[in-house]
């Protein structure tokens, strides 16, 4: 496959019938991944949620930040996936101690956040499917927690810890749809429950997908935006996080005189903040 920058494209079927979204996150979750040291399993379902949450965002909420967070059962750990409107893209991998990956099995909750523009927080649940998976649990979330009925699925190829390819789509029914189109669909993407094969393909983009996906079904492509592993993390971000302590904390960073250094948990840069940094904290004056 001939590797082309991350994007994501929209479009909708020209009877009003169905909204597609087609993703190449290949790089971005190669790069998150390699950034939190992921590998096996976990790494997988790793990059399937940063996945999911593009195309979530690029549905339901294009202009808002969107975060999905999987707990694994029985505390095994958590996976988080962070995407930003400007299509910036980043996430945490959280495994228990003595654990060697996280578990999708009964018990594991899929969590959903959008950040509203008054600061709120518009959030649901969803326990994962029997049948697991991102995919799945994605589709059960739409369906329960939006009221959206949607297909869609999400896939990391890789070979051991190193990533081949990664995408997915969301295929959402809307309101004009009718009950013609819909079989037709629902018998199509019936050999689209995986999309192995199509991220393997010379020809794989998100344009190819979506015609394979609406193969002979007349669409308007309605927008096309990149995303990409960034974190956007800075030291003003980082002095601000500290401006939140107490008094009594930040004299004890600063009682050795020692730089403090600070490191991202996304992208594991390190900032150092200087003691004179933090006295200013306590006098800003």
């Amino acid at each position: 496959m001939t590797e082309q920058s991350d994007s994501v494209l929209r479009a909708i079927t020209d009877d009003g019938a169905f909204r597609v979204i087609t993703a190449n996150t290949t790089r971005t979750v190669r790069n998150a991944i390699k950034a939190q040291g992921g590998h096996g399993t976990t790494a997988r379902y790793f990059g399937e949620l940063l996945t999911g949450a593009v195309l979530f965002r690029e549905t339901m909420a294009p202009a808002l930040r969107v975060q999905g967070i999987m707990r694994g059962a029985g505390g095994s750990g958590s996976l988080v996936a962070d995407s930003h409107p400007s299509g910036r893209t980043r996430g945490l991998i959280q495994v228990a101690g003595g654990r060697a990956q996280l578990d999708l099995g009964e018990g594991a909750i899929l969590q959903m956040m959008r950040s509203m523009p008054t600061g709120h927080l518009n959030q649901g649940f969803v326990q994962v499917p029997e049948e697991g998976g991102i995919s799945r649990a994605l589709m059960a979330y739409m369906q329960t927690s939006e009221q959206v009925d949607s297909m869609l699925a999400v896939e990391t190829v890789m070979d051991g810890d190193d990533v081949v390819a990664a995408g997915g789509y969301m295929v959402q029914l809307l309101p004009e749809v009718g009950r013609g189109p819909l079989m037709v669909m629902t018998e199509r993407l019936r050999d689209f429950e995986s999309i192995r094969e199509q991220l393997e393909s010379e020809s794989f983009s998100p344009g190819w997908l979506l015609e394979q996906l609406l193969y002979g079904m007349p669409f308007t492509r309605l927008d096309h935006t990149t995303v990409g592993f960034e974190c956007w993390c800075d030291e003003v971000r980082v002095i601000s996080a500290l401006a939140t302590l107490r008094r009594s904390d930040i004299e004890d960073l600063m009682s050795d005189g020692e730089v403090l250094e600070i490191s991202c948990d996304y992208c594991g840069h390190e900032y150092r903040v200087h003691p004179a940094q933090l006295r200013g904290l306590l006098d800003p004056s």
